[in-house]
């Protein structure tokens, strides 16, 4: 299996999904996930590798760069989360979802509310929020936990 494979069966694990589950989260069949994840992924098509990237939140740059070890976005030294973390990350996804959904303007992607994208868009956006939260929880937690307070 290639590293690139490795990396998204990880990634997808660490959103808490079926693989079933996360494929028809992001709009492909899951015939075609799971045989992306057994053939490889260089023998996927690049429509299914972008949006597989998508539902993970990251770029197919990074997967490329987390294949060469160039990244430490999976690495095993970084804190992780309990139950007070997933709830205050879940109140700040609510919050920002809050701010995008709001019609006076306050936030917008791409300049569009979530009122105006289709489905699979809110449901990548919302997901690529949450995993960007994940890791900078994560993050802050190793920075900001004092060396006594880590196992």
């Amino acid at each position: 299996m290639d590293k690139r494979t490795e990396i998204i069966e990880q990634l997808i694990k660490e959103t808490g999904l079926s693989k079933k589950a996360f494929a028809e989260k992001i709009g492909i069949p899951p015939t075609t996930l799971r045989s992306m994840l057994q053939r490889g992924v260089g023998n996927a098509s690049v429509d299914n590798v972008i949006k597989v990237c998508r539902g993970l939140g990251i770029t197919t740059e990074d997967l490329e760069e987390l294949a060469k070890g160039e990244k430490n976005k999976n690495d095993k030294s970084l804190p992780e989360l309990n139950a007070k973390d997933e709830r205050d990350i879940q109140k700040e996804l609510q919050k920002m979802i809050d701010g995008l959904s709001n019609k006076s303007g306050y936030a917008a992607f791409n300049g569009e509310t979530l009122e105006d994208m289709d489905e699979e868009d809110k449901e990548l956006l919302i997901a690529s929020l949450e995993n960007s939260l994940r890791l900078a929880k994560r993050l802050a937690k190793q920075k900001y936990t004092p060396n006594k307070y880590r196992k």
